[in-house]
């Protein structure tokens, strides 16, 4: 006997036809909120405005909305976090100094630059104890000074001071800042370096004293100092991944210029008050010096480089095309 549809019957089975495709629909979406694409992130300085974008925007759920999750650690310094990079350790470096990048490229590291974390370098600067007899940069010929480890940013800094003030220091490498001011208490090393906020409540309660800042050269002040570099065989295996990464990493930024719980997340985790994160922010980063798309100053940087030894000549056009992969 043929079996009659009813009006009824239709109805009931178009309903289970569109739970059929909503319930697909909704397995599809979760699917792909549960498929993260995971990036190994090298981080030179916990702390440091620009190195802190990755992590606070990971937490804030920005990285989620792309489809990345970022597995980060900490180093040493810049030097420490470009071995990272080479090695293969990480798939990508932040806050690593420029000199220090174009030089491993020269030397046929497989790394690549795909944008700035810093164009200047407002936020570092050099102290003493507020008792030293050191009372400018000409009073340290001879002198112990620190930077943080070899082809890092605050190396340059050292170097381009030490060239500007017609002295020779005695640079010595002495890790993340907070290593730094334990040995500069301690009378181990005369100068010490930092990048705020880090020291600012020490400056404001009189315990140290700084006697010299990046900007004072004036070079520094339009120069790409800190990149984001990647390695080269996990950026052409992954480009997607890169990809979607810089577009997490600029709507972090822009978080993190926008919105007030943006300075709350970085005060708790810089370990300083909404204060002087407010202050850092507005008074000495200005966003325009966090664009990674601000990669300026190459001519200067490589002659720079060739000086401080870095690399024995200037890259050629076509080299710089390579090394640097705007996303």
């Amino acid at each position: 006997m043929d079996h009659v549809v009813r009006p009824g019957d239709k109805k009931m089975l178009r309903v289970m036809i569109l739970g059929v495709v909503a319930s697909g629909l909704l397995f599809a979406g979760n699917a792909r909120l549960l498929a993260q694409d995971a990036l190994k992130l090298a981080v030179g300085a916990k702390g440091i405005w620009d190195q802190s974008i990755s992590e606070l925007a990971q937490d804030a759920g920005i990285f989620r909305k792309h489809g990345i999750v970022l597995d980060i650690f900490y180093t040493q310094g810049a030097g420490e976090t470009l071995q990272a990079v080479i090695s293969g350790s990480a798939d990508l470096g932040i806050g690593l100094g420029t000199l220090g990048v174009m030089g491993a490229y020269a030397k046929g590291a497989p790394i690549r630059i795909i944008g700035a974390t810093m164009t200047g370098a407002n936020d570092t600067y050099l102290y003493v104890p507020a008792d030293s007899s050191i009372k400018s940069l000409k009073d340290a010929d001879g002198r112990t000074v620190a930077f943080s480890t070899v082809g890092s940013s605050t190396h340059m800094v050292v170097l381009g001071l030490e060239q500007q003030a017609g002295v020779k220091f005695k640079s010595v490498a002495a890790g993340s800042a907070t290593a730094t001011l334990t040995q500069v208490m301690s009378g181990q090393i005369d100068v010490g370096w930092a990048a705020a906020p880090f020291g600012v409540e020490a400056i404001e309660q009189g315990k140290i004293r700084v006697i010299a800042r990046a900007s004072d050269v004036a070079a520094y002040r339009t120069q790409t100092s800190r990149v984001l570099a990647a390695n080269l065989a996990a950026l052409d295996r992954r480009r997607d991944v890169f990809v979607r990464y810089m577009r997490a990493y600029r709507d972090g930024l822009d978080w993190l210029y926008s919105d007030p719980s943006a300075l709350t997340a970085y005060a708790a985790w810089a370990g300083t008050t909404e204060r002087i994160a407010r202050r850092l922010r507005d008074e000495f980063l200005p966003k325009a010096d966090i664009d990674p798309s601000n990669i300026s100053g190459l001519p200067e940087l490589m002659a720079q480089a060739v000086t401080f030894r870095f690399m024995p000549a200037p890259l050629t056009d076509a080299q710089l095309g390579e090394l640097i992969r705007r996303y």
